[in-house]
């Protein structure tokens, strides 16, 4: 049996809402949705617009976290998820275009240890935060991070199994072996007939996981899902 890896996207999809969005509502000072406006029409990388729009925040780390501890909403079942993924032996990342510093937050606020996270790097300074990708081989990336990784577990011999929501989720999925998918990446998968399940909790990929556990026990082999 190959060894496998759940390739986990955060803001949407262990979250309930894009906790970047939330962060930069709260407190960036100009127009970032404009920012956003010319990601989504592919004029400017992830990296450009990340960098362009948290530098217009000039908080200090801890009013936003503070922010982020009572904005922020996690998907039902994620903690249980994660003691599953480590009880199965299956190895869980969570590679995310959002901020290292708020993940890592969120996930000692749930009690979750040991989780992999692959994120953008934040610096706060008065002048606004300095954020920046360095993707599995050690270069400062402006885009592609996720498939930098997914590449990075597929060249490492791991069959990916990637759980996302959105449109920034779709090429890294396309190079996975199975999608758990919601929102505009279920879309994409339905549109292009890409092996996938659809999902709504962690529940969810629980009880498929597990039945793709049973069905690999029983033929010796990955090929259920």
């Amino acid at each position: 049996m190959m060894k496998t890896l759940v390739q986990c996207d955060f803001d949407g999809t262990v979250t309930e809402e894009d906790v970047a969005f939330l962060l930069l509502d709260a407190f960036a000072q100009g127009d970032w949705r404009q920012l956003l406006r010319e990601y989504k029409e592919h004029k400017i990388s992830v990296g450009e617009f990340n960098a362009k729009a948290f530098s217009m925040v000039r908080a200090g780390k801890d009013e936003v976290l503070e922010a982020v501890k009572e904005k922020a909403r996690i998907r039902a079942g994620f903690r249980e998820f994660v003691k599953y993924c480590n009880d199965k032996g299956l190895r869980l990342a969570i590679v995310s275009n959002g901020l290292e510093f708020y993940i890592h937050s969120i996930l000692k606020q749930l009690e979750v240890e040991n989780v992999e996270v692959h994120a953008a790097a934040a610096v706060f300074s008065d002048q606004g935060m300095k954020v920046q990708y360095i993707g599995p081989d050690g270069t400062c990336l402006q885009d592609g991070f996720k498939e930098a990784y997914t590449e990075c577990f597929l060249n490492l011999g791991y069959r990916v199994l990637y759980v996302g929501n959105g449109d920034s989720d779709t090429a890294p999925a396309r190079r996975a072996h199975f999608i758990f998918a919601r929102g505009e990446l279920l879309s994409y998968c339905q549109e292009r007939g890409l092996p996938h399940r659809p999902f709504e909790t962690f529940f969810d990929l629980i009880r498929e996981l597990e039945q793709w556990q049973i069905g690999a026990r029983s033929s010796c082999h990955c090929e259920r899902i």
